[in-house]
């Protein structure tokens, strides 16, 4: 069985649309840019990767998550070919922070907060008219966890369409904590590199539309062929690469494929000493017998960890890669990692296509694991 996504958008630092992100990957952009959420000379980081949507720049604003949530549901719909949405679709919302940012405006007298505001329900309802809205709070995993969500619904005929999105925005809190966990800071990400430092938090949402396969007449971005959770529960913090092989694994079980017909994988890659090797260890196992294996590419150095929705970005932006045969490269990574010599590492260029079936990591803390393997569209 596999399921069409027939809707779009996404918006972090890097663009405010699928393809533009995409092109700024494969141009090279990345980096963070001077933190402005917030006083940076509290915390030995100074950087972080905002979206630069601010009306007054330097002036904090309550809501952010929730107003980029409303915006990429509306994009996707309309790209969907669904202006004007049934008031019961499903949408299912990853976020880890949901609005802490404007819970902690609040806290310090600089703006107001209501109790529904910590629940997009209210905001989707007003906007759309939707309120069959419900939160997935998985860490890093949560919008690939909504997706395979999504997908169980349409298998077990609960519904016909699904909106899948991911939503946050930078609280003061998360960064603190991080910054006091990563001596010296990192000043980029550098996915699967020697020299790499740890993660840096970015923000930003991201959508799509799922439908049943032949529900759709219109043009199609791409297929799921299947999507794998687990929680292997091995450490606190760090991610296990047997509970990533298992995750892995399970994914092509679903997806009736084999690693071979594995074209690209969009890796979590989130620059931490511990995740990045979890993740090389597990695509060298899975793929050990692969030949020539597929592409590895990670995309976070260009846009920061959006936390919730990291894991349907590096969706988007691997059905994009498929669309144009061009899969960016991974940023600032000069001397891969031992455990990962032996992949196939998209270093310095964009790699050219054509490419058929993507493989797209999302990794979590407590071991919070999801895998969805797409693949292109005909239509």
């Amino acid at each position: 069985m596999s399921w069409e996504i027939t809707g779009m958008s996404a918006v972090c630092a890097l663009g405010d649309t699928v393809a533009d992100i995409h092109g700024a990957l494969c141009s090279g952009r990345s980096g963070p840019a001077p933190l402005s959420a917030f006083d940076a000379s509290k915390y030995r980081a100074g950087a972080a990767y905002e979206v630069p949507d601010r009306l007054h720049p330097g002036v904090e604003e309550p809501l952010r998550a929730t107003r980029w949530l409303v915006r990429v549901v509306r994009e996707a719909l309309a790209d969907a070919g669904l202006p004007e949405p049934d008031p019961g679709l499903p949408v299912l919302v990853g976020t880890t922070h949901r609005e802490m940012r404007t819970t902690e405006l609040w806290w310090r007298h600089e703006g107001p907060l209501s109790p529904t505001d910590l629940h997009f329900t209210s905001a989707l309802h007003t906007a759309l008219g939707l309120h069959h809205v419900h939160t997935v709070a998985s860490a890093c995993a949560a919008s690939l966890y909504g997706l395979g969500m999504a997908t169980d619904l349409i298998a077990l005929g609960e519904a016909d369409t699904v909106v899948v999105a991911g939503t946050d925005a930078i609280p003061a809190s998360s960064f603190g904590g991080f910054d006091r966990i990563q001596f010296p800071p990192p000043d980029t990400i550098r996915a699967f590199d020697r020299s790499r430092r740890g993660m840096i938090m970015g923000e930003g949402a991201v959508a799509v539309v799922v439908r049943r396969a032949g529900a759709h007449l219109g043009r199609v971005h791409g297929r799921v062929r299947g999507v794998s959770m687990n929680c292997d529960a091995s450490h606190p913090t760090a991610p296990d690469a047997a509970g990533i092989v298992r995750a892995i694994e399970d994914a092509h079980r679903r997806a009736a494929v084999a690693p071979d017909d594995i074209d690209l994988v969009v890796v979590h890659g989130s620059g931490t000493p511990q995740s990045d090797l979890a993740e090389a260890v597990a695509l060298r196992d899975v793929f050990k017998a692969a030949d020539p294996g597929p592409l590895v590419t990670a995309i976070k150095g260009g846009m920061g960890h959006i936390s919730g929705g990291a894991g349907l970005l590096n969706l988007v932006v691997a059905l994009e890669s498929v669309r144009t045969r061009a899969l960016p490269a991974i940023s600032d990574l000069t001397a891969p990692i031992e455990e990962a010599k032996d992949l196939r590492l998209v270093i310095g260029a964009p790699a050219a296509g054509p490419f058929g079936t993507a493989q797209v990591h999302a990794v979590g803390m407590g071991g919070i694991n999801a895998v969805a393997i797409v693949e292109g569209a005909s239509r």
